[in-house]
């Protein structure tokens, strides 16, 4: 088990890089590879799980209900609004992600959890990112639609390989197909709720299979500081977005994909 300064640092880098378009897992792979940290295990994934889901949870409460309220309405016969259709939305993108992981997710961590696949897509989809954007500052916004939707649940498919990033790529495929940056945030950080509630219900239910000792304490702390953090960069990131856009994550990615190959290298 990792000890409590690990706890730490991982919870929030965990929480830090979750929701911005950077990439967690290019993130967490530097303190395991550069300092020589054991795998945080699978108890952990699952805390810290829990607490970027609580963040994203929390902050989007009111428009959640708002559409939980309208879904359950549509069902009884109410009629359809336009947050009951949002919900369909985010159902029917998550299922490419979905799928992916079940079907795909041995061989991803497998085959692809390396320093130099990490270093490229992080890389590349940091340029798509930096293109997307430009994009968006110079044509008047669309409005959501169910293809405008399956589309970025099509591209968050590709989320699972390492250096990605899942904000970081429905984030792209929204502004290419139109969306304005707060819409397309908004949209992402939505559809990050049910594939974070899926991956955290599958961890756990491979930790229960396990019984392996548990360390509550660290869980505890991991699963707090990752949600405060988590919940402080979503507020930050959406305050800023319209004011600095997403060029500073282009060329911090660009830099991080820098140092992933120089660690590899050396």
């Amino acid at each position: 088990m990792i000890d409590l300064f690990q706890v730490i640092v991982l919870a929030l880098v965990q929480g830090l890089t979750e929701f911005l378009p950077i990439s967690s897992s290019a993130h967490l792979v530097i303190p395991a590879m550069v300092l020589g940290w054991p795998d945080q295990g699978l108890a952990f994934d699952v805390a810290v799980h829990v607490g970027t889901l609580s963040a994203v949870l929390l902050y989007y409460r009111s428009d959640l209900a708002t559409m939980a309220t309208a879904w359950f309405g549509s069902l009884a016969g109410r009629g359809q609004t336009e947050d009951s259709v949002l919900v369909w939305y985010l159902g029917l993108a998550t299922i490419p992600a979905g799928l992916v992981g079940l079907y795909g997710g041995d061989f991803i961590e497998t085959h692809l959890r390396t320093l130099p696949v990490i270093a490229a897509t992080t890389a590349v989809f940091g340029v798509l990112l930096g293109l997307a954007d430009r994009r968006a500052g110079r044509l008047a916004p669309r409005s959501l639609t169910l293809p405008v939707a399956l589309c970025i649940g099509l591209a968050q498919a590709l989320a699972p390989i390492p250096g990605v990033s899942r904000s970081g790529v429905t984030i792209t495929a929204a502004l290419l197909l139109g969306l304005s940056r707060q819409a397309a945030a908004r949209f992402s950080f939505l559809l990050s709720i049910p594939i974070i509630a899926s991956a955290g219900m599958l961890l756990l239910a491979r930790l229960l299979r396990e019984q392996a000792p548990v360390d509550w304490l660290a869980l505890g702390l991991g699963m707090l500081i990752s949600g405060v953090a988590a919940y402080l960069c979503i507020a930050a990131f959406l305050r800023l977005l319209d004011r600095v856009g997403l060029m500073p994550f282009v060329y911090y990615r660009l830099g991080l994909a820098l140092v992933l190959v120089v660690i590899w290298l050396v």
